[in-house]
């Protein structure tokens, strides 16, 4: 078997931005074809995001109904972070991210807008905010992230009202596009960028793009300034420092190694501090605070790598230290060179959603490739892209990026078909979780 992607075989893989066929297939055609009524458990999935969402659909799809599926998430709406920073940019309306869970509920997802405020594996119960507590047969948390404001000195509560993070896409992706359009032309933006592993690595730098391209274009005396607590740019470096050395050449500044620990706030500005003490004052600032699993992976045991990631068993997604409890999306410990993003907990989703319908089954799970595609707007239409696959490798226990000898694993400049590209990739994607 050869551990190397050609061209054909890669643009295969990530056509149209779907990998259904990557792990469809995996599935045994008992399991996707099964048609019979005879119940097979019940699994409740705790987040209705592109992991869980995913899952959700895939467990009904592919047990031919047989196993019930309750989907609990707090939001009545899915609202996708892909493409939020187009909104941020004002290319976008918050309406064009926006979707329903009308497609799950039409196979038989019972969706419940609630607030899980606790999980106990031991009895197998999950405890909510509004109704009785619902007991489970398998759980899956896909949760995302929260955040760590008190590693920021001075972003309280208070000050967040203010200082946004616009990093979980809705109402302050809205908030923050308004902050934009009230700075007077001339003002400072800054975006503060924490250290890696962090949701999306491209994400802070395209929504620096989408800044400028707006600056550029109805505000060009203003400026953007990135304030990176990294090294250096952690994705796609030489297409966006190209991007901010000529097509925004002057409106981009980047900071590397400048890490924001303190707020120093005023009714008309905001002053961040760094680390080695450095300050800057901003019209707008853009904090988006270091980041762990989301609290409800830590009421329930599941943080164990680096007091912040949960450890997952990548055949079948389950939780290394919570037995029948599976882990999704940005909440997991990311494997090597594999980022935490929309596409990748899409294919977790699958992964998992597969790896129950073979255990309820009586069959064992097999393992799975998984790919991602990463589009990034440089302008409202110019786009790049960054695209890996990934195998599982049965003695390292983990998830390893396949070399990719030819093929577009990495664009070479940003142009308008892949802008088209990135649109149906959203489109396709978001029809697939949601069903």
């Amino acid at each position: 078997m050869k551990t190397s992607l050609q061209r054909r075989e890669l643009l295969k893989f990530l056509a149209a931005g779907s990998a259904s066929s990557l792990l469809s297939a995996c599935v045994t055609h008992r399991s996707v074809a099964s048609s019979s009524t005879k119940k097979l458990g019940h699994v409740i999935i705790v987040g209705g995001g592109w992991g869980g969402a995913t899952a959700a659909k895939y467990l009904r799809v592919w047990s031919g109904g047989a196993i019930n599926v309750t989907l609990i998430e707090r939001n009545a709406q899915f609202v996708s972070c892909p493409l939020s920073n187009l909104v941020i940019g004002g290319s976008k309306k918050i309406q064009d991210i926006t979707r329903d869970y009308s497609g799950l509920r039409a196979l038989g997802v019972q969706v419940l807008i609630d607030e899980v405020t606790g999980i106990d594996p031991i009895k197998k119960q999950v405890s909510l905010q509004k109704i009785s507590p619902l007991g489970y047969d398998r759980i899956i948390i896909a949760p995302g992230v929260d955040f760590l404001f008190d590693q920021i000195k001075g972003l309280d509560v208070k000050a967040q009202q203010t200082v946004l993070h616009a990093w979980k896409a809705g109402p302050q992706t809205v908030a923050l596009r308004q902050q934009l359009e009230a700075m007077p032309n001339g003002g400072v933006f800054a975006i503060s960028i924490p250290k890696a592993p962090y949701r999306c690595p491209p994400g802070p730098y395209e929504r620096a793009c989408q800044v400028a391209w707006y600056f550029k274009n109805y505000k060009p005396k203003s400026k953007v300034i990135i304030l990176d607590a990294n090294e250096e740019v952690t994705s796609k470096k030489g297409l966006f420092t190209k991007a901010w050395s000529e097509q925004y050449k002057g409106l981009v500044e980047y900071r590397n190694n400048w890490q924001a620990t303190e707020l120093e706030t005023n009714s008309s500005f905001h002053t961040v501090v760094s680390d080695l003490g450095d300050k800057l004052k901003a019209d707008v600032l853009n904090i988006i605070p270091p980041q762990r699993a989301a609290n409800i992976a830590q009421q329930v045991g599941a943080i164990n790598a680096n007091n912040k990631w949960c450890d997952v068993n990548w055949v079948t997604m389950e939780s290394t230290t919570v037995p029948g409890l599976h882990v999704l999306g940005d909440a997991t410990l990311a494997a090597s060179l594999m980022p935490k993003s929309g596409h990748m907990a899409n294919q977790h989703g699958k992964a998992a959603a597969a790896a129950i319908v073979e255990s309820f089954n009586g069959r064992t799970p097999q393992a799975m490739m998984m790919a991602n595609t990463c589009y990034s707007f440089i302008t409202d239409k110019d786009v790049v892209h960054v695209a890996s696959v990934h195998r599982y490798d049965a003695a390292k226990k983990t998830m390893l990026a396949l070399p990719i000898t030819t093929g577009p694993a990495l664009s070479t400049e940003p142009n308008a078909l892949e802008g088209v590209y990135a649109l149906s990739w959203a489109q396709t994607v978001w029809a697939d979780m949601l069903g």
